[in-house]
């Protein structure tokens, strides 16, 4: 029987957003996480900002360190299990790198031996710490670093696909070293799946790592295509967990829905609760979820300036930790018991080329084609055209059927298949 559909947050405190590591106020976090247990939710995805922690290549800070494990005790006293996040790297539009990477010493993230030894330290030290932590489930390396590799971020770190993965490699062997056992992955924002250049393949992500991590957002061109209520935005996480599946070696390798949330003003606030509603429920439908993590737990506070708009209203919780109709829809479903979702049997072939993998992006042929099939009333998976006549491969993940973007014709209710 397979396990229970883990429900979770991003937690974002209260209080100083993730700054509150430079004033770490141990009530304070108490306060917020005894609002998150509340709801039902199981776990948090915790965030340790990288300069705070490593502000010099050899110095991990010790009191940091035990902030850190101190936060994750305060988690499991309240039944909550915790995963950490390492490189932070970029959150919210920010980037957080130590000055040892950056201007006067700047080296290259990806490639450079003493970077990467640095970061190897880093990640074990925290993996370490946490290690005889029941609650502690795992490392994920670092939080969409695979925005530093390309553009559109404005200074890259350039890396060439085989570079990526040797040092993702690296990485996740070093949380390995400090906690073995536990569940440690890597997390890519969706250029990954979607971005022709991008260094950081799905290949990457649905390989490497004890679980695939996909992160949606229609403010990616989805929302804005479609609107808020279409098939393409509320199946858009979904697609991404079946998407993700083409590039696995293992027919049945779990998928974490890492990050989704319910971004304004394509999703206004008055529409948040329904569009997480549809978003959750239709994720549930997809065989071989792990969990799903919303973002975040408390909304940015407006004394914090810079932000783009959209950041300052995407928690469960205002600032005085109260809860939104979002948090009552994501705590209703963390509660109920979800039946185990049938196999999809039909399978879209997707671009086995990273070259191409524009085609899955919104507007792309494998994108329209996989929600024209939706819309026409089928629960359609994904697999690589190069695995399309592989009997064996097909079989152990129940697809009886695999079709092409040119074969689901568009009609004004979606699409058929001929």
């Amino acid at each position: 029987m397979p396990a229970a559909v883990r429900f979770g947050v991003n937690y974002t405190p209260s209080e100083g957003w993730f700054h509150h590591w430079l004033d770490f106020d141990l009530d304070s976090v108490r306060a917020d996480l005894d609002a998150i247990a509340a709801l039902g939710l199981d776990h948090i995805r915790v965030f340790p900002l990288w300069p705070y922690f490593q502000p010099n290549r050899t110095l991990i800070r010790p009191r940091a360190v035990e902030q850190l494990v101190d936060l994750a005790d305060a988690a499991a006293e309240r039944g909550l299990d915790v995963s950490v996040d390492g490189l932070q790297g970029h959150l919210s539009s920010f980037d957080f790198l130590p000055a040892w990477t950056r201007t006067w010493h700047r080296r290259n993230l990806f490639t450079d031996p003493e970077a990467v030894e640095g970061q190897a330290a880093y990640l074990r030290t925290l993996a370490a710490a946490l290690a005889d932590r029941p609650n502690f489930i795992g490392m994920t390396v670092g939080n969409e670093v695979n925005q530093f590799a390309a553009a559109p971020h404005p200074d890259p770190d350039r890396v060439t696909p085989q570079e990526a993965e040797r040092w993702l490699v690296r990485m996740l062997a070093a949380c390995a070293d400090g906690a073995p056992d536990r569940l440690h992955l890597h997390a890519s924002y969706d250029v990954a799946w979607y971005q022709d250049d991008q260094p950081f393949t799905p290949g990457h992500s649905a390989r490497l790592g004890d679980v695939t991590a996909v992160h949606s957002w229609v403010f990616n061109g989805t929302a804005q295509r479609h609107g808020r209520t279409s098939v393409q935005a509320e199946h858009h996480a979904a697609y991404l967990v079946e998407l993700s599946k083409a590039w696995a070696d293992a027919p049945h390798r779990p998928v974490w829905l890492q990050e989704v949330g319910a971004p304004a003003p394509l999703v206004p606030a008055e529409h948040a609760a329904a569009f997480t509603e549809a978003t959750v429920t239709h994720a549930l439908d997809c065989p071989g979820l792990w969990g799903i993590t919303w973002w975040c737990s408390y909304d940015v506070s407006r004394e914090l300036a810079d932000f783009p708009e959209l950041e300052y209203g995407l928690g469960l919780f205002t600032n005085d930790r109260a809860p939104k109709d979002i948090a009552r829809v994501l705590a209703g479903a963390a509660r109920r018991t979800h039946e185990t979702p049938a196999v999809r049997t039909t399978a879209l072939a997707v671009p086995d080329e990273p070259a191409r993998r524009s085609r899955c992006a919104p507007g792309g042929s494998v994108f329209d084609a996989y929600f024209r099939l939706v819309a026409d009333g089928a629960r359609p998976t994904t697999v690589l055209d190069s695995r399309a006549d592989d009997k064996d491969h097909l079989a152990a993940r129940g697809i009886t059927e695999v079709v092409t973007p040119d074969q689901v014709l568009p009609t004004p209710h979606g699409g058929t298949r001929s």
